[in-house]
């Protein structure tokens, strides 16, 4: 009995004394990152400055203002308590649940973004692949610097630009008029807006879009080219079988973020507010405009928030479905 006593006491001390090892070393690898970080820190001080910038902005006009969505639960009024005078629970929730307006808003919403990515995203890394097989370099520029000169511009003047084109004495409807048609106003025709956003949209955003596709395309090894032509693979197939497959984590990670903004309004509401006008909501009013008319026009800003709070709950859910959808069916995806 005392044999196996002592043996058992030898046992613990063994193990105590391998956690104390283990402790140790766990508390060293410890302290050398600490103070590897702190020496990293002291030398590179200025990009860290930097870097302060943009958490502010973040945490002042993202995560701060979070706080307010309490007033979707609460009633605010002007000049009370920012965070609501009494309780209501879900009744604006429920109130725009059964609104027909809102439910309108939120079609639209899909279709125009829907109808947007469907068109644009394609379109996007066919142009990427289009000027990665400029082979002459001050051509590529070129086509890259004048692509991307449209995003650039204010939407102001963007929506201004669109207006004069499309207007009645403009020169569409002159060309429709000189070919023996009638002049038409397209800008007060709600069956017409979806085309003009997209058609714009994809106007602007091409170039721009192309930028990611083409830092991806960079970084493919040449040597799978080379072992592809060798195969006997001509120029298409090289792209199909190589470039595609290597910039795929790329592909899905743009996909899965324009698949999270589906419902948002993102950009959109710019464009949408310059643009639309009484005439055009049928088809042209989006859950940001009709939040915007709510909240700031007629004051119903507990009503305004709920509606934005749905909207942006729904962008997560739409956000972790594709990203567990692409991890599932092509083992990449956004964490």
């Amino acid at each position: 009995m005392f044999v196996k006593l002592y043996h058992a006491i030898l046992d613990l001390g063994k193990k105590m004394s391998k956690k104390r090892e283990n402790f140790s070393t766990t508390d060293l690898v410890s302290a050398t990152k600490a103070r590897n970080f702190l020496k990293y820190l002291r030398k590179y001080w200025q990009l860290y400055a930097l870097l302060l910038i943009p958490v502010l902005y973040y945490i002042i006009f993202r995560y701060v203002p979070m706080a307010g969505n309490i007033i979707a639960f609460r009633r605010y009024r002007a000049g009370h308590s920012i965070f609501g005078d009494e309780w209501s629970g879900l009744k604006y929730f429920k109130q725009f649940i059964g609104d027909k307006t809102f439910w309108r808003a939120f079609r639209n919403t899909l279709t125009l973004n829907f109808s947007y990515l469907i068109v644009r995203f394609p379109l996007t890394l066919i142009f990427a692949l289009l000027i990665n097989e400029i082979k002459t370099v001050w051509w590529k520029k070129f086509v890259q610097t004048v692509s991307y000169l449209p995003h650039f511009i204010s939407m102001v003047i963007v929506t201004g630009m669109i207006r004069e084109l499309i207007s009645t004495n403009g020169p569409l409807n002159q060309l429709i008029a000189h070919l023996g048609g009638e002049r038409v106003s397209f800008i007060a025709f709600p069956q017409y807006f979806s085309t003009i956003f997209v058609v714009s949209g994809v106007w602007q955003s091409l170039g721009w879009g192309t930028i990611l596709y083409l830092a991806a395309i960079a970084g493919i090894n040449p040597s799978l080219y080379e072992a592809a032509e060798v195969d006997g693979a001509n120029h298409f197939q090289r792209v199909w079988h190589v470039t595609i497959p290597c910039i795929l984590p790329t592909i899905t990670t743009l996909l899965i973020l324009d698949i999270g903004g589906l419902v948002g309004s993102g950009g959109a509401f710019e464009k949408v507010f310059l643009l639309y006008n009484p005439m055009t909501y049928e088809k042209a009013d989006i859950v940001s405009t009709f939040v915007f008319r709510l909240g700031l026009e007629s004051g119903n800003y507990s009503y305004a928030t709920a509606v934005g709070l749905f909207e942006s709950l729904l962008n997560l859910t739409l956000l972790t479905a594709a990203n567990k959808i692409s991890k599932k069916l092509t083992g990449s995806g956004l964490w």
